[in-house]
């Protein structure tokens, strides 16, 4: 994980050097406040390897070497048995595009325990998962190693997950740590159970969706499998497939997010429309899995445009994964019409004809996708992400702008962190905590302004 927290300059002799992010090092009056509340939440960890996570995680802040930064992560996934959890670090790399600098970013949660019994199935399961998978015998693990995964609640939010954040994480990144150690996976159900709430009376479905068969199967199927894909891909997708000897992690350079994120979507869309789901009770039947299928196959070719200004290509990561998988699969079944774009009273809709024909174009694709990460095929996937990912119709990105215009939504949407209220005893120890929800949004970054702004517009 060279570089990843570190700013890259000449010095005066034009030498390249590093400006590390630590104390005493770049964003150091940020890094210390950091520092200071981890020492002041060490006392409260739930277990003492709890407590060797946040020693670890302040080393790395004091000292800036990545070496102890990846025996954090080591610590961090083995640590499984805590209520509450938390990350906190320069982690992801998306905004970068050459995905190489990391920006900073926090949550602390505690597990949903009922939920997470979704989870621990499929994780328990992630061999038979592994050694199902439609990717060449070559590119999968032999032995899948330290999948663990749960739904958790977010208490609070920081850095680049607020106010809009992931509605999963998988970690670490590191290629080396996941292969010998494994991966921790969560999803985050708070989270997601207010985006389908927020969904559901937007008009979205009547103006985008085709029929009232589909808009049914949706209402009725559909929260529950979009949740289920989240897990899949967060839980196992990541966590899939392995380098072939000697491939390069970092091989696949500008392109390598939006692959690893294509690669985990489609191992959870192929997976979703599975015979084990329904076996292992996190789908009720065989039709479910379409709701799924249809929604992700709109987003990708149609109604994710509303994020994008007319005339611009689309940049991040994971949206252009979205278009990838949909138009490559729209275009691979085209002859069959296994997808089409039709047109009813002047507007464009989704049409899928063969639900089983798109599962298997899914896992064509997932097969390919596998194949370019363990080689390392930068040319490959180069060829994926420009040829299905970034360019935008400007014919239908107009209609679709122009209909999404008059139901009056937000195309981003985000959250607002609780106010946690201390209640101290004459000691001063904290004997309860009462969370307050009533701050509005501007409020609450004005607020934030005022007591965090530890850095200068300027970091010289």
């Amino acid at each position: 994980m060279m570089g990843m927290n570190s700013r890259l300059e000449r010095n005066e002799y034009g030498m390249l050097t590093e400006r590390v992010w630590r104390v005493g090092g770049m964003y150091t009056a940020a890094i210390e406040r950091i520092v200071d509340n981890l020492l002041k939440a060490r006392p409260f960890a739930d277990t003492p390897a709890q407590q060797k996570v946040i020693d670890l995680l302040v080393e790395t802040y004091r000292t800036g070497d990545l070496r102890t930064f990846d025996d954090y992560s080591i610590h961090w996934l083995k640590d499984t048995e805590s209520l509450v959890d938390f990350t906190n670090y320069f982690t992801e790399s998306y905004g970068d595009p050459l995905g190489m600098k990391a920006s900073w970013e926090a949550i602390v949660n505690f597990k949903d325990l009922a939920a997470t019994e979704r989870t621990e199935k499929l994780s328990a399961n992630a061999q038979w998962f592994e050694d199902h998978s439609p990717v060449a015998p070559e590119f999968k693990k032999d032995k899948v190693k330290g999948i663990s995964a749960k739904v958790i609640t977010a208490a609070i939010l920081g850095g680049d997950l607020y106010p809009s954040t992931a509605i999963g994480i998988n970690l670490p990144n590191s290629d080396w740590v996941r292969r010998e150690f494994g991966s921790k996976s969560v999803t985050i159900g708070n989270l997601t159970d207010a985006y389908n709430k927020a969904a559901h009376g937007s008009g979205m479905d009547k103006e985008f969706v085709i029929d009232e068969a589909t808009r049914q199967l949706i209402n009725q199927y559909g929260d529950a499998c979009d949740d289920l894909h989240t897990d899949l891909h967060e839980c196992l997708g990541h966590g899939s497939g392995r380098l072939l000897p000697g491939t390069d992690p970092d091989s696949l350079k500008a392109y390598g997010s939006t692959i690893e994120e294509a690669r985990a979507d489609l191992f959870g869309l192929y997976y979703v429309a599975d015979q084990k789901l329904v076996d292992l009770g996190l789908t009720p039947n065989l039709e479910a899995y379409k709701s799924q299928y249809y929604t992700y196959m709109m987003n990708g070719l149609m109604t994710q445009l509303v994020r994008i200004k007319p005339g611009n290509n689309i940049e991040e990561a994971h949206m252009r994964n979205r278009a990838l998988i949909a138009h490559w699969a729209y275009e691979q079944g085209k002859a069959h019409k296994v997808v089409e774009l039709v047109k009813q009273h002047g507007k464009t809709y989704v049409k899928i004809n063969d639900y089983p024909a798109l599962r298997e174009l899914f896992g064509k694709l997932l097969a390919e996708i596998q194949r370019i990460k363990s080689e390392g095929d930068y040319e490959g996937a180069r060829r994926l992400v420009e040829d299905y990912g970034v360019k935008v119709d400007p014919v239908l990105h107009k209609e679709v702008l122009t209909r999404y215009d008059k139901l009056h939504l937000s195309p981003y949407k985000g959250f607002i962190n609780p106010v946690y209220h201390a209640e101290r005893d004459a000691q001063g120890n904290i004997t309860n905590v009462t969370l307050d929800y009533t701050e509005p949004y501007d409020q609450q970054m004005l607020r934030y302004s005022r007591d965090n702004a530890t850095l200068p517009l300027v970091n010289e």
